[in-house]
């Protein structure tokens, strides 16, 4: 179980020097020399190894938990273990009591460190004899174990004198000898799983003041070893540990992130030792997997140097040998011919660069940056607009301390002095973070558009077909590297870091909107980028995207003010918060050792006590901490009530190996008592369910796209599809598998799929490279591109060539104003073709009536006639219905399915081509279908609709919407403060739309993997979602991620009511399926109270005035404070006959009235709040096959239905619109093409609904 005890500070603690055997040699040596012989080099040896744990308790019968402290025997020199001779009892220097004559004892070493090696690292120059004492200095250590895990380490080198009055033993008797003083080196390594290079130099610092008054001892580095051993590592966040070694006092700064190392080292040093464009250049090198090989002549700058390189590449991580510091005796390790990172000494600069070739040689204390076979480095440069912004922010770093602290008065307390230089320290090494990482999202930003999440392939080629063309040699070295695939796992897997959350917070506001990775977004990218005078439409506009308006009309928006702050906002270090360590006790007495561990559980229990309810994020963290005390402590069930508490707190730092790790070691008494406690119980369970079902996931690699080799199917062709890029929509590529297999078999050959694709990649490149003169481009919208170019024709209009783009076609003519607007496809009125007589010849030509001119243009297409005259009439059909829709999708639909018919023309050349390409014409075909019809009262009040489906292959159902208000003035910074809708759909998935341009912010957020059946808005920086799983998520708005649940409730959480009366002492219920009700502290989360209602399926609750109505599927319930029923109410009774239920409930008791509605009833019922036995009255919804959702909105109720069954298989979802003092249905509205699932208000001004999965849009309407 040594793998499940909790982290702390110390690994091991390493002594290294010379046997006292070398050590006489030496002098016997010298001594005969009479000084004429050099000082000589010994090989270094461990002479101790000490290890957790160190405390013995002695007759202890008690069981240890995972971690917990037990017997152990006491520490000796690991010299003396392994070299012991067969010695005589009566040996004066060697025995020991109760040995036997072999010597022999069990003596721990660390695992996976070798100590051959280490002990050459120690003195990686040699251990060296001299005549003089040195001053103690330090160096750094990285060692790597096979399986790539890593321990750090940090070394002090001593001296000491080893021959005046030293005692040796020869021939078995002792004698003294009085010569000069000689000195000897010695190390101490301290081992750590964690890089806290600076704390643990600043704990050997505290070590080296007593060694400099006091003789190295056994017992005393022992002693300082233990102490390390009770120092807990602190979770990822912003408490740090902190504790005193006196004169000093250490502090342990906390990771960020728990995917990333903590930063205990000064990231400013390669900023003092090279230049911006040397520091790109070792970067680029890193990144292309070079060998890379730092030289200095101080051994402590080698691992900080590499250190600081490889922070400065996160989230990337380097794969390969890494061995910052090699000793004489190792260099042979740099002719390996894999990739590397290794350090050597300086003087080895020139063999190294003499010997070897193609190497990064990187002169640190010169700031020089060559090769092994030339002055300079041959490899690609970074791209220069990253390299660009890189180096100009780099320039706004300052450096210097000394300046920064020159006017504040001089510190009295060395500790205080410590503390601002940190503090300082910390900002900066912020500061390089944030601009290290901007570089590394400035050149991978574009990498998730050319991703194909579903079958988990990156499609390299067009990315690099998208990238400048001096840019190309560099990403074509980078995209080969491992470093680059395993980033490229991340980014399939969603992952939520820092480069995910700065690329989404660095992009333009126009740009914060997720789009379908279509295969023609690259173009579209560079065609905006050609036409855009504005910067912020020049990135990715591609094709897709759910645009907030359509064609000119004003932005649809919740704004109220559009004053926009686009200043980036300073880095600014989050408040961190210090947990101080109690002095520590004698560390090798058990019972000291007990007694400071439950010290450190009452501070901790004081600090939890004293944090305010609202920072979840500091009690998580001393909840983490307590917990581990009590794992150390064998408190096992409190240890499993802390980590149960942080479950509910912050999710992302529960230790899940640690908690199955102590639920395995519960006695029988100990399970007993925790069964008896529900939370405890709740917590073995999940614990012992995940341990069974958690799969063995294999390391899924990720794919490049290649083309087939082998006959596919329909099922294979959609995969294949998909991956290519070329579109998403499965029932779009259904279509284009019927086009490509017309006349034929319905299978495709490779053949035949090489030809579509390698016709979609020509005309992909042909769009981009559309030189359009410059009056042209100013005639054109700024997100506006050219599709699809003709041959040179003659028109009515001149000879020229038709150009079309998502809006309008025009022609291109020689002529000098070169632009001549043909139409808009909304202004269409007619197209058709006709044949031009000429002697011996008809010529087809295309004509085409718009609104807006009195003449039909008519153009001689010729052969291309039947394919223009396919896709201007698909292009229409698709504005018309987006227009009357009010769905921009349905034109960038339409795009697409032009662009494939050119595609299935081009790779077909048969006389079926044009019926084949015809088979795409989706729009045109069902424009005129009643499914499609908007009626005019609709027509009149929707708004817009948007797709949170859009990144996926087919349509999810929308089960839940919720609008979070927000602020409306705001800087771009703080994205987190816009209005946003959030929409659950299937396989706990939440999508974010920004509701100021409905664009999508968040096209992710996994939340368990249930179905979600409610949301509630908590306060500013909470969102919760009730799930099947009987699960409470709670959503951190501000990180976009799930840190916390509740999980009291033990069945699938139906609804939330909040309580606001109090903004002091603000209340949340909640319900589950079975009846349970639990009425929740806001503020700390915490159950006030828990009551069960009788009923059958607990459907939703509502508050009105304090006063909680439940809605079941057989009653309505109101209850009283104490959770007793008041009064309930059952379905009418000319309803009973039937199988009904209620499904929803509304409350206007300031009118007298509740309205029900029934799953399986076209009736709405309205009951009087005094009489609840039988409805008033009842209002009839037509054609209404039942209702799924009520809202109210102002005074009206907003009703969802069932889908109405329509002909050819068709489903209508309804809206009606009911006015309550009226009693009568004042609108219909239908914009949904199934059940209408969910409903919800934006401030009283817009109602928006969702959809099924036959539709799975959203509609926004507004409210009048």
């Amino acid at each position: 179980m040594a793998h499940h005890v909790p982290s702390r500070l110390l690994e091991a603690c390493v002594v290294v020097g010379a046997s006292e055997d070398k050590l006489e040699d030496v002098f016997q040596s010298l001594q005969q020399a009479d000084g004429t012989t050099d000082m000589p080099l010994l090989d270094p040896e461990v002479l101790q190894v000490h290890m957790p744990p160190f405390v013995t308790k002695d007759n202890s019968g008690v069981t240890g938990g995972p971690g917990a402290i037990g017997r152990v025997q006491h520490r000796e020199s690991f010299i003396k273990n392994k070299e012991r001779l067969p010695l005589a009892p009566s040996d004066p220097v060697n025995a020991r009591s109760g040995e036997g004559p072999t010597g022999t004892k069990d003596v721990r070493v660390p695992n996976d460190i070798d100590l051959m090696a280490l002990s050459q690292l120690c003195f990686p120059g040699g251990l060296q004899v001299t005549n003089e004492p040195k001053e103690g200095h330090f160096h750094f250590l990285v060692l790597t174990d096979v399986t790539g895990n890593q321990t750090h380490g940090v070394v002090l080198q001593c001296y000491r004198p080893f021959q005046e009055g030293l005692m040796f033993s020869q021939n078995r008797h002792l004698s003294f000898k009085k010569t000069t003083k000689l000195y000897t080196a010695y190390a101490i390594c301290v081992l750590s799983r964690h890089p806290y290079y600076n704390a643990l130099r600043d704990c050997l610092s505290c070590l080296l003041v007593q060694l400099r008054t006091c003789r190295l001892s056994e017992e005393r580095v022992e002693e300082f070893a233990a102490k390390l051993s009770l120092v807990p590592i602190p979770p990822p966040g912003q408490l740090h540990v902190m504790f005193s070694l006196r004169p000093l006092m250490v502090v342990l700064p906390s990771r960020e992130d728990k995917d990333l190392p903590a930063v205990d080292l000064d990231l400013h040093l390669p900023f003092l030792c090279f230049t911006s464009e040397q520091i790109l250049q070792i970067i680029t090198g890193i990144l292309m997997e070079q060998r890379v090989v730092f030289f200095s002549a101080d051994w402590s700058r080698l691992t900080l140097m590499a250190e600081c390189f490889l922070l400065y590449i996160q989230p990337l991580r380097w794969r390969h040998p890494y061995a910052p510091i090699l000793s004489g005796q190792m260099l042979d390790f740099i002719t390996a011919p894999t990739a590397f990172i290794m350090g050597c000494h300086l003087n080895h600069l020139e063999q190294v660069a003499a010997e070897t070739v193609d190497l990064m040689l990187i002169n640190i204390d010169h700031g020089t940056v060559s090769s092994s076979c030339s002055e300079s480095v041959d490899i690609p440069d970074i791209p220069s607009a990253s390299a660009e912004c890189f180096t100009k922010r780099s320039q706004s770093l300052q450096l210097q301390y000394d300046l920064e602290v020159c006017h504040q008065a001089v510190g009295a307390d060395i500790n205080d002095v410590r503390m601002l230089r940190r503090q300082w320290q910390q900002d900066l090494n912020l500061h390089i973070q944030n601009i290290t990482l901007e570089l590394i999202v400035n050149i991978f930003r574009d990498v998730t558009i050319h991703l194909n999440y579903e079958h988990r392939v990156f499609n390299s080629v067009e990315f690099l077909n998208n990238r400048e063309p001096a840019d190309q040699p560099f990403y074509k070295r980078v995209l080969e590297t491992h470093i680059f695939h395993s980033f490229l796992k991340d980014r399939l897997n969603r992952k939520m870091d820092a480069f995910t959350r700065m690329e989404v917070g660095t992009l333009p506001g126009t740009q914060k909107r997720k789009t379908v990775c279509h295969s023609r977004s690259s173009t579209m990218q560079e065609m905006t980028r050609k036409y855009s005078t504005d910067p912020d439409l020049r990135p990715t506009q591609r094709l897709g995207v759910s645009l907030p308006n359509l064609g000119e009309e004003p932005h649809l928006s919740l704004r109220r003010k559009s004053s926009l702050n686009k200043t980036p906002s300073k880095v600014s270090r989050k408040p961190v918060k210090m947990f101080q360590l109690p002095e520590f006790p004698p560390p090798t007495v058990y019972d000291c050792v007990l007694n400071y561990y439950k010290e450190v559980i009452q501070l901790l229990g004081k600090a939890i006590f004293h944090v305010p309810p609202e920072d979840s994020a500091l009690l998580a963290r001393h909840f983490y901490l307590r917990g581990l005390m009590n794992t150390l402590c064998s408190k096992r069930l409190d240890a499993l009530s802390d980590f149960q508490s942080l479950y509910k707190t912050d999710i992302e730092i529960f230790p899940g190996d640690l908690v199955k790790a102590l639920v395995d070691s519960l006695e029988k008494d100990e399970r007993s008592r925790a069964d008896g406690r529900p939370e405890l119980r709740w917590l073995i369970s999940k614990v012992t369910k995940d341990n069974e079902i958690a799969p063995v996931q294999a390391d899924d690699p990720v794919k490049k796209f290649k083309l087939p080799d082998s006959h596919m199917q329909q099922e294979d062709f959609v995969k294949r599809i998909q991956e290519s890029g070329v579109v998403k929509d499965v029932a779009t590529i259904h279509r284009l598998f019927d086009a490509l297999t017309v006349g034929q078999l319905k299978q495709i050959d490779p053949e035949l799929f090489c030809s579509f694709y390698t016709f979609w990649k020509e005309t992909e490149a042909k769009a981009k490279d559309v030189d359009l003169p410059a009056g042209v481009i100013q005639r054109l919208d700024t997100n506006e591109w050219v599709s699809k170019l003709s041959c040179c024709v003659k028109t009515n209009q001149g000879v020229g060539r038709i150009a079309m783009t998502q809006k309008r076609i025009f022609l291109l003519t020689d002529r000098r104003a070169g632009f001549v607007e043909i139409t808009k496809f909304r202004d269409i009125e007619e197209v058709n073709i006709s044949f031009a007589h000429v002697p011996l010849l008809k010529i087809p030509s295309l004509k085409i009536r718009s609104s807006q001119r009195n003449e039909v243009f008519e153009a001689n297409l010729k052969s291309e006639c039947d394919l223009w005259n396919l896709m201007v009439k698909e292009m229409w059909a698709g504005r018309k219905m987006a227009d009357e829709h009010k769905d921009p999708q349905y034109m960038q639909q339409a795009l697409t399915n032009v662009l494939l018919m050119d595609a299935v023309v081009g790779c077909l050349q048969t006389q079926k081509a044009i019926y084949a390409a015809s088979k795409l014409a989706y729009f045109d075909r069902v424009k005129n279908e009643l499914a499609m019809m908007v009626p005019k009262t609709t027509s009149e009040m929707l708004k817009h609709k948007i797709n949170p489906s859009l990144e996926l292959a087919t349509p999810q159902t929308v089960h839940v919407l919720l609008y979070t208000p927000g602020q409306f003035s705001y800087s771009e910074a703080d994205g987190n403060m816009t209005p946003k809708l959030w929409c659950a759909v299937g396989g706990g998935r939440v999508v974010v739309f920004d509701a100021t341009s409905w664009s999508m912010q968040q096209n992710s957020i996994q939340v368990g993997s249930h179905q979600l059946n409610c949301m509630l808005q908590l306060d500013k920086d909470q969102v919760c979602i009730g799930s099947q799983d009987s699960i409470i998520y709670i959503i951190d708005t501000r990180s976009m991620s799930c840190n916390k649940q509740l999980t009291e409730h033990r069945h699938e959480v139906l609804d939330f009511a909040l309580d606001e009366r109090s903004d002091k002492n603000c209340q949340m219920y909640s319900c589950s399926v079975e009846g349970t009700v639990i009425l929740w502290d806001v503020s700390t989360l915490k159950v006030k109270k828990q009551f069960h209602l009788t009923c059958e399926r607990l459907v939703s609750i509502q508050l009105f005035k304090g006063t909680l109505w439940c809605c079941a599927r057989d009653s309505v319930i109101e209850l009283r404070k104490n959770g007793t029923a008041h009064r309930k109410m059952t379905p009418p009774q000319s309803l009973r006959g039937v199988p009904t239920e209620f499904s929803s409930l509304l409350l206007f008791l300031e009118m007298d009235q509740l309205w029900t509605s029934c799953s399986d009833s076209d009736e709405l019922c309205l009951w009087h709040s005094k009489d609840l036995t039988e409805p008033v009255l009842r209002v009839q919804l037509q054609h209404c096959p039942g209702v799924n959702c009520m809202i109210r909105v102002r005074n009206e109720i907003w009703v969802g239905c069932r889908g109405q069954r329509l002909g050819q298989g068709g489903v209508r979802g309804k809206i009606y619109i009911v006015n309550p003092e009226g009693h009568r249905v004042e609108k219909e509205l239908m914009a949904h093409a199934d059940s209408i699932q969910a409903l919800c208000s934006a401030e009283g001004r817009y109602v928006l609904s969702g959809s099924g999965c036959k539709d799975g849009k959203i509609a926004i309407w507004k409210v009048e």
